[in-house]
């Protein structure tokens, strides 16, 4: 019998699993919230823009088309879009069961689905994380992402002077789309001084020579930036946002290694904008829904030379491993999928995406050196500074939560202050709130949630259609 193989997430990861579960010879029910493949990564453009500028502001955008062509018109593939994975559901030793809501996403009258298959992979992405500070409550901050996809996506840009600050070789990118869609880009600041993310770069510099396409595409943005006349500048960070009723300007200031701020440096510019991202957090509930062990202190999935979880036939690839780009998450999706599709471990396909898979992980430990986030960053809050901007939760409240004997815990501290029980669930300031309350209380996992996203009850109490595999490869 023809395995099936369900795939989560259409991004570089989910597509090249897709691939590989197919070039295995399995069936596939590719899954994604969006209307369309590609993930944050390759947001593809509505048609009023696409034909005019195919491909433009992507990188490697031939080949994810050849990618997406390829897996899309499969015999064997059924696409999936606008279809939400709200819970995972075991039975038995097998893959867990697929509960699927199909339909534009807060539409009424959306279809639940069941997916029974022999292997899941799991590659739901990332989504940016910003630290809080003073105003980035304010309409007009961003996270970068956020105004990445608007400008990649729809060809709107945020503001017209944009400041982009945070860390990461992600700040290049986001002011290239900026620019390139017409916005005026005032800096970008690199938080980490230069020192650090020197010496986080250029470690074990032999390993360097198979980056080289990475640093053409660094090559790339420093030309742009540098057309454009927008400094780049390392050891400096927004520490606050100010403006009545929207951002009008940010305040930067210099800061040591551990990003505490250096006294007197602090400078006030002038912004209608202001893009910030302090590197990426994986999308981590249906792993932890499915029972997949974690590492890292909870920060990405465990996995083993085949992207196998600890969970059977549970696999997981892309930044839920480790935050380490696209291309490695091509590679990863590559090796789970041909395991999940019955390929053989030992085959050349396996073992030439498992050496590449591994140069991905090199590349990650260098970006996590070069790029950390500094413990002192606390230090920028005051007592009034919004951390949940779902439930106006402020840093004092917290503190002052935790201090509480009769409240000593997660779940006190989330019941009296609110966080994190807004409309995101915990999903900006869940890991933050655990940052900030570690050592204080028993911090909860901010991604355990039995419900993965919304359903509504009348959507809940509707039976499911397509409860089999068998039906569901029909169609």
């Amino acid at each position: 019998m023809t395995r099936h193989v369900a795939v989560v997430g259409a991004g570089p990861a989910g597509l090249a699993a897709a691939a590989g579960a197919l070039r295995a010879g399995a069936r596939v029910t590719l899954l994604d919230a969006a209307d369309n493949p590609g993930g944050q990564y390759h947001r593809m453009l509505p048609d009023a823009y696409a034909a005019a500028a195919p491909g433009r502001l992507h990188h490697g955008w031939r080949g994810f088309v050849r990618l997406r062509d390829h897996v899309l018109g499969h015999a064997r593939c059924d696409w999936w879009p606008e279809s939400t994975v709200w819970a995972l559901e075991r039975e038995g030793e097998g893959a867990p069961h697929v509960h699927v809501l199909r339909g534009e996403a807060d539409a009424m009258g959306r279809e639940r689905r069941v997916l029974r298959p022999d292997a899941l992979v799991l590659a739901p992405g990332a989504h940016d994380r910003v630290l809080p500070f003073p105003g980035w409550e304010l309409p007009g901050v961003h996270s970068a992402g956020a105004a990445q996809a608007l400008a990649k996506g729809e060809r709107v840009v945020v503001g017209d002077r944009v400041l982009i600050a945070g860390t990461g070789p992600f700040l290049l990118p986001v002011a290239a789309s900026l620019l390139e869609a017409g916005a005026a880009v005032r800096a970008v600041l690199e938080a980490n001084p230069a020192a650090t993310v020197t010496r986080g770069w250029t470690r074990r510099p032999r390993e360097l020579a198979s980056e080289a396409g990475k640093a053409a595409e660094l090559a790339g943005y420093a030309a742009l930036l540098a057309r454009h006349r927008v400094p780049y500048r390392t050891g400096r960070a927004v520490i606050e946002a100010r403006g009545d009723g929207r951002v009008e300007e940010a305040v930067t200031a210099r800061l040591r290694p551990d990003w505490s701020v250096v006294p007197g440096t602090e400078k006030a510019v002038a912004v209608d904008a202001l893009c910030v991202t302090h590197g990426f957090g994986p999308q981590l509930e249906l792993p932890v829904a499915a029972g997949c062990r974690l590492r890292g202190g909870g920060a990405s999935v465990e996995v083993d030379g085949d992207q196998r979880t600890t969970v059977p036939g549970v696999y997981a690839a892309g930044e839920i491993t480790g935050i380490a780009g696209a291309q490695a998450a091509r590679t990863e999706g590559l090796i789970a999928g041909w395991a999940a599709g019955g390929g053989a471990t030992d085959s050349p396909v396996a073992v030439s995406a498992r050496r590449r898979r591994d140069r991905g992980r090199a590349f990650a430990a260098r970006l996590a050196a070069a790029h950390p986030i500094g413990a002192a960053w606390r230090g920028w809050l005051r007592p009034g500074t919004i951390v949940c901007r779902c439930e106006d939760a402020r840093y004092g409240d917290l503190l002052d939560a935790a201090r509480d004997p009769a409240g000593a815990s997660a779940r006190a501290v989330k019941l009296g202050t609110r966080a994190g029980l807004g409309p995101c669930q915990a999903r900006v300031c869940g890991p933050t709130v655990a940052e900030l309350l570690s050592g204080a209380v028993d911090a909860a996992n901010p991604h355990h949630r039995p419900i993965a996203q919304p359903i509504r009850l009348g959507e809940l109490a509707n039976p499911p259609t397509g409860t089999t595999d068998q039906e569901e490869s029909a169609r």
